[in-house]
């Protein structure tokens, strides 16, 4: 008889075992939890610019640098404004003198004067509207840098104003008395303050300051630049707190309120998730992609999270104690994902089908609701094709 018949009388075929890796059903608190894309924000933002235009002569920091409120980023060139600065200076004083002569009562013979000083601002005030007319043809042509324009028009500005109060002042001693030159005396007193009080003003301006406490993270501009009040020289950032935003389906954000914990897990760091509390929750829905905006705010004082960060928010919607949860792995769920298979291995070492309801399914583990009581051992590989009662072993154990 050939090799591999059976003799009568021999031992039959031993049962086939099929060989499977199995844990067990556990059970715990499962959060209920709503995911969706997030993207990290600054709590605050400043684009830092000037108030004038002039150029940049120091920078004080750098792309990188932290700062404080009020804290001095750049100071603007400002020679000219100092020499109006002096001037105003000096026309107060002259003007606090006048008021004191007029108010004593020796009463100058001042029409030929004011005469005079129309002329001579009408004279200066041609010269500087030829002057600048001159460095505008120049400036359009290429040949002269724009902050040679910029003083001459600065200069026929200021020759414009003395002509003005020239005239007006000419006007008003004529037919005058006494009464009236005091009135004239403290006009021109209050032209001179309020002249000094706002070239001062322009002087402040020079020094530009941060308007929060954060982080420097743009620089556009650097020393010789000509800073304009619609270009930014830095961007200054809080990220003090980290503002996590994400769209959420409109439908999935039933239930979600202000003050519910949140987590934040970037995709590109591999290191714990960021715990926080939901802050916003629009109450607009976008139109095009049927979403919600939802922020969940993270403290940040270690600055771990950086801006532009991109990875997924979770938000706590519920916690379920006492919950029968099994490895992902296990379950054959159904096209509802609210139902479907769990292979167990019983005391009498067989497979056993049991059908289960799910509830809260994350990328490894599932909370069964109905099907088991936890813990049961379950079939995590080697489940598929199995028949109820077929004798099951265990990786690594012996039977």
């Amino acid at each position: 008889m050939g090799a591999g018949c059976t003799q009568p009388g021999s031992d039959p075929d031993p049962e086939v075992v099929v060989e499977v890796r199995t844990e067990k059903a556990s059970i715990r608190t499962v959060e209920e939890l709503a995911t969706a894309p997030a993207t990290i924000f600054p709590l605050a933002k400043a684009q830092v610019a000037p108030r004038v235009t002039a150029p940049i002569g120091r920078l004080a920091v750098r792309k990188g640098d932290r700062v404080t409120e009020g804290q001095a980023l750049a100071w603007l060139r400002s020679e000219d404004l100092d020499a109006q600065l002096a001037e105003a200076k000096a026309q107060v004083t002259d003007a606090e003198a006048s008021l004191e002569k007029v108010s004593s009562g020796t009463l100058p013979s001042e029409i030929e004067r004011a005469r005079g000083e129309v002329e001579r601002s009408e004279s200066a005030l041609t010269e500087s509207k030829q002057l600048f007319e001159r460095r505008q043809a120049l400036v359009a042509e290429g040949a002269l840098p724009e902050r040679d324009l910029l003083v001459a028009r600065t200069q026929y500005e200021q020759a414009q104003v003395a002509n003005r109060v020239a005239k007006s002042a000419l006007e008003l001693l004529t037919g005058r008395s006494r009464t009236q030159d005091i009135r004239i005396a403290q006009s021109r007193l209050d032209q001179a303050k309020a002249r000094l009080q706002f070239v001062g003003a322009q002087l402040s301006y020079a020094r530009i300051e941060s308007p929060l406490a954060g982080v420097v993270t743009e620089q556009f501009l650097y020393p010789g630049d000509i800073a304009r009040p619609d270009s930014p020289i830095f961007t200054v950032m809080d990220l003090s707190v980290a503002v996590a935003r994400s769209q959420f389906p409109e439908e999935r954000t039933a239930g979600l309120r202000a003050g519910q914990p949140c987590r934040f897990s970037a995709v590109d760091v591999r290191r714990s998730d960021s715990v926080g509390k939901l802050t916003v929750i629009n109450q607009a829905v976008d139109p095009v992609r049927h979403t919600v905006e939802v922020w969940c705010e993270i403290p940040n004082a270690d600055g771990a999270l950086r801006a532009g960060a991109y990875g997924e928010v979770a938000i706590v919607r519920g916690v379920h104690p006492n919950a029968v949860v099994v490895p992902l792995a296990s379950v054959q769920l159904a096209p509802d994902r609210q139902s479907g298979v769990v292979w167990t291995v019983g005391s009498d070492g067989a497979a056993h089908q049991a059908h289960v309801d799910v509830g809260v399914v994350t990328s490894e583990a599932a909370e069964i609701h109905a099907g088991l009581r936890g813990g049961e051992t379950v079939v995590i590989e080697g489940g598929f094709g199995l028949s109820e009662g077929v004798p099951v072993r265990s990786a690594g154990s012996s039977q």
